[in-house]
């Protein structure tokens, strides 16, 4: 009878979350242009004889001539909207965040009581119940990444808008440094059995530190240094995240759990022995690292210093301290790539 029960309610639930998702979903089509053929740039500043013409002419333009327009097109809708100033796009940024704020709150409630319900189902010994509901919580966990990756799409595109355009008459608009490029999203097991996903950390910074301890590079800043360690701690009062990613193909589990507990890691190692995690990365050696800012975006990618094994002829200089100083202080960070040191990841 529980398991009944318990089944009762799994399915009243996906069908309240499905419903609505579905209606939003045919709404979408309805306006999404037909997959594969060429979007057309919004043209409402126009008018009716102009978008006329443009249809005409659009498929015929050379992309030189479709770029021209583009152009065209800015300067018109930052005529017709002289108000878009920095204050206005600060406005639009918090509307980003805010959708964010939303979907993230949306998609742990949802999560939260289907892991309920799992656990229930777990007690009850009712086995394939708890499978098809790990099944629908990847699921959930997959479509909420894809979510997000769609605002931070949106939110690029708009900057992008942004810092091409002409400022409002009269008036120099001031440069916006380009943003880093968008982390590839993963989820991967830590080698103590947690299940972690970059997007689970939004609005915090997170530093990935490719690692291998049977590399002497990496061993040194370990045994030696002790650098990604005090680094961890360092910042970990300061929305800072601190991930070791282990792409080593023949590494093992126990390995990996011992060599935690002698270094008394603040932070833990997660399993990437597929390597499909580094390759997403490009992760090349051992350490490489890579910050991500609380946008999730890409504002660091290279060596941990300049010093390999210690060794550098003007003083040792840590890029990665030096980036999470700036992030940290609202600072712009100086070096955002420098060339990776160590040994190369070993792949599968």
């Amino acid at each position: 009878m529980k398991r009944y029960l318990i089944l009762t309610v799994v399915a009243a639930m996906v069908l309240s979350l499905a419903l609505p998702a579905m209606g939003r979903q045919e709404a979408g089509d309805r306006t999404r242009p037909t997959e594969g053929r060429e979007r057309r740039p919004r043209s409402q500043n126009l008018s009716p004889q102009e978008r006329a013409g443009l249809r005409e002419r659009w498929p015929t333009m050379s992309e030189a001539e479709k770029e021209q327009f583009r152009n065209q097109m800015r300067e018109r809708f930052v005529s017709a909207r002289p108000g878009m100033d920095s204050e206005g796009q600060r406005r639009m940024s918090e509307r980003f965040e805010q959708q964010v704020a939303e979907l993230r709150a949306k998609h742990e409630e949802t999560v939260g009581e289907l892991k309920a319900i799992r656990e229930l189902a777990a007690k009850e010994k009712a086995k394939k119940t708890a499978a098809r509901l790990d099944k629908l919580i990847a699921k959930y966990e997959e479509k909420f990444e894809k979510e997000l990756a769609q605002v931070e799409q949106r939110r690029e595109r708009f900057e992008r808008m942004w810092r091409d355009r002409p400022g409002p008459a009269g008036r120099e608009r001031p440069e916006r440094p380009e943003a880093g490029r968008p982390a590839p999203p993963f989820t991967l097991n830590s080698f103590d059995g947690k299940t972690v996903r970059l997007s689970d950390y939004w609005g915090k910074t997170v530093v990935l530190e490719w690692l291998n301890f049977e590399c002497p590079f990496s061993l040194y800043h370990y045994k030696t240094a002790k650098t990604m360690a005090n680094l961890a701690k360092k910042y970990k009062t300061k929305n800072v995240v601190w991930l070791a990613i282990n792409s080593t193909s023949h590494t093992t589990q126990q390995a990996n759990i011992n060599f935690a507990k002698e270094n008394k890691l603040p932070y833990t190692i997660l399993d990437d022995r597929s390597g499909k995690v580094g390759h997403a990365y490009a992760a090349r050696t051992t350490p490489h690292m890579y910050i991500i800012n609380p946008r999730g975006r890409i504002v660091y990618e290279g060596a941990i210093d300049n010093a390999p094994m210690g060794r550098a002829k003007d003083g040792v200089i840590n890029y990665v301290d030096e980036a999470l100083a700036g992030l940290t202080t609202g600072k712009a960070i100086s070096t955002a790539k420098t060339k990776p040191y160590g040994c190369t990841v070993k792949y599968p």
